[in-house]
């Protein structure tokens, strides 16, 4: 999940440790826990790779222009990397900067990572949902009917495993067995939304500004 995301956010835009670390929490929620201690460990892999490259920005350079990506949430984080860079101490001590870039090899492993990760978890299929606008339409499609398969599965087996134990569960336990049941029902009814738009107009998905969109953001949205 963690090299998913960080190829993601780079195929956006090249950004430098500290202003990924950012957005990777951003991206993956205020819950991920996000370190610079796992974070430089999946950058070097994904450069050995040679899924991204890296640059040095020599302090008192030129900084990159902002790239107009037509998002105003990528157009406003790479101002705040401007602005961060300006005041990082690697430009008072005369240490360049590490700025990552994706490359050719990375957006094949990004493509690769979006199409094979799993979607019976939670957390994995949502991120993959945030950068679905990269996938075909037809594989995008095919995203949202194994979620919905899956979903389907799993409220059968909610059932079943309920109506079996019934008897042995007191109110509460009861009310949260209920609880996952809706909840996973209205899942399974915002997903035959996104499946129906697909199918009638693929490039409609999602809508406005697609760059905007992070976990964060559709757990936002969520029907759960």
């Amino acid at each position: 999940m963690l090299e998913l995301a960080i190829l993601g956010l780079l195929k956006e835009q090249d950004l430098h440790g500290y202003e990924l670390k950012k957005r990777l929490t951003e991206a993956l929620g205020p819950l991920s826990s996000v370190s610079f201690g796992s974070l430089y460990p999946a950058l070097s892999r994904l450069e050995r790779k040679g899924a991204l490259e890296v640059t040095t920005v020599e302090p008192g350079s030129a900084a990159p222009p902002i790239p107009m990506t037509g998002s105003i949430t990528g157009e406003l984080a790479a101002f705040r990397s401007r602005r961060a860079t300006s005041r990082h101490p690697a430009s008072r001590t005369g240490r360049g900067r590490k700025v990552y870039r994706i490359t050719p090899a990375g957006d094949r492993l990004f493509e690769q990572l979006l199409e094979s990760e799993p979607v019976d978890d939670d957390r994995a299929f949502t991120l993959r949902l945030a950068f679905c606008r990269h996938l075909r339409p037809d594989a995008r499609l095919g995203l949202l009917e194994r979620r919905r398969a899956q979903l389907v599965e799993r409220l059968a087996r909610a059932r079943t495993t309920a109506r079996g134990r019934r008897e042995r569960m007191d109110a509460y336990t009861r009310s949260l067995v209920e609880h996952g049941a809706e909840t996973t029902e209205r899942d399974i009814t915002w997903l035959d939304g996104l499946i129906a738009r697909e199918r009638v107009s693929p490039q409609e998905l999602p809508q406005d500004n697609p760059q905007d969109i992070t976990v964060s953001t559709l757990q936002e949205g969520h029907p759960s």
